[in-house]
């Protein structure tokens, strides 16, 4: 996939593909800031920006009428690393995009009254979606006992609700301008364009925003996990659960495309081993997942399914160490092997048919340093063998490095 980079004066970075499959194109907007960058006690604010960048920017009060006006839809997600705002419109009204985005760089509508809708609204997200729903806490639970030092303790959510019911618009405003600014920013194109009119938008629009003085990230190492942790929840909820938590690389080493490899061996498709063996031979489970976080800094290897009926969580837990001890004790055969391996290499080959996904991918792989990634990354994988494998997962799955959340329902273990 090609692609053209260039840097404005105030530090933003454009990234244009052109792909003329497509009348339409794609702007994508990343900013680097996620949860991780947050005050432990101000938590939950790049997910609250991610609403109040919708409530308007200081010259245009309504940003939905006039991008839906010209044909366009829009949407945005944060995680715990960065927060990305992306949207698709017809060709000739491309422009309404580059306005919108830039002006809400600018400045933001701050107001109380926009701050106190917005307030309201992700505190009845937080109670819906992790207070007043099955199993709803359980990252807020696992993050904690997984992490003691590293900010990823908290979910993008906010580690507590009342951070952000008592959000002040003094707080709010200095996270905007020490983080939303086009020299902490990537801005990519992709669709029916033409890297010059890209340019020439971005230079029109954007060069007016200043840059910022965006803060150094100094985030605290999380120390190596030294023994076993386990907490039990016990809640209003249909029945037991298991969360395992195992510590691992950062989104940049090689053991996250190990570790990656690994969690599809066991999880990935009905011919893997953990639902060939603990949900369709064993009907330990009625569902059983295994994934890894995928964080820039060192994240995390995760297990977790819902027990049957009258399963001990006690008897799961063994039978899930049984499969993971598995993969340290004999090396992964090359049938298996190859199976995940065209199967990554699928996902990687169709996650960029479409113009949005390039402008997303394009811009997390600027994240990450380097777009060439892209092509890049099928080789890697391709380039693991068994016995990496076989090492990695002796790394990961020991005792020591485990954190586990039993969820049991206010009836009992089973």
């Amino acid at each position: 996939m090609e692609y053209t980079r260039h840097t404005l004066g105030n530090g933003l970075t454009v990234i244009t593909h052109t792909d003329n499959t497509s009348p339409m194109v794609a702007v994508n907007l990343l900013y680097n800031v996620g949860a991780r960058d947050e005050d432990p006690t101000l938590t939950g604010f790049a997910h609250l920006f991610e609403h109040l960048m919708f409530g308007g920017s200081v010259n245009i009060p309504d940003y939905d009428t006039p991008l839906q006006n010209a044909g366009g839809e829009n949407n945005a997600f944060t995680n715990n690393d960065y927060t990305n705002y992306y949207l698709t419109l017809p060709y000739q009204n491309m422009e309404t995009a580059f306005w919108l985005e830039s002006d809400r760089m600018l400045e933001l509508d701050f107001s109380e009254e926009s701050l106190a809708v917005q307030k309201k609204v992700v505190s009845e997200e937080y109670r819906q979606r992790y207070l007043n729903q099955p199993y709803g806490d359980a990252w807020l639970l696992l993050r904690d006992l997984a992490y003691t030092t590293h900010p990823y303790k908290w979910p993008t959510i906010g580690k507590e609700i009342r951070h952000i019911e008592e959000a002040r618009l003094s707080d709010v405003k200095s996270f905007f301008y020490s983080h939303y600014a086009p020299n902490n920013a990537i801005l990519t194109v992709t669709g029916h364009v033409t890297p010059d009119e890209s340019l020439h938008l971005a230079e029109k629009w954007f060069s007016p925003v200043p840059a910022r003085r965006v803060p150094v990230r100094n985030l605290p190492v999380e120390p190596a996990q030294q023994e076993a942790r386990q907490l039990e929840k016990s809640g209003n909820v249909p029945g037991p659960a298991i969360y395992m938590a195992f510590h691992i690389g950062d989104r940049l080493s090689r053991n996250y495309y190990l570790n990656d490899l690994l969690s599809d061996i066991l999880s990935s498709g009905m011919s893997a081993r953990l639902f060939l063996n603990l949900v369709k031979d064993k009907k330990l489970f009625s569902d059983l997942d295994a994934y890894i976080t995928g964080d820039r800094d060192p994240g995390l290897f995760i297990v977790s399914g819902r027990l049957s009926e009258g399963i001990k969580p006690e008897h799961a837990i063994k039978e899930i160490w049984r499969e993971l001890e598995k993969l340290t004790e004999t090396t992964v055969q090359p049938r298996e092997l190859e199976k995940v391996l065209n199967r990554m290499e699928s996902h990687l080959v169709f996650n960029n048919m479409n113009i949005l996904n390039k402008a997303m991918n394009l811009a997390y792989y600027q994240w990450l340093g380097d777009p060439g990634m892209l092509r890049k990354e099928p080789e890697i994988y391709r380039s693991v063998s068994a016995a990496e494998l076989q090492a990695a997962a002796a790394e990961v799955f020991r005792p020591e490095n485990c954190s586990t959340l039993i969820y049991l329902s206010n009836g009992g273990r089973s």
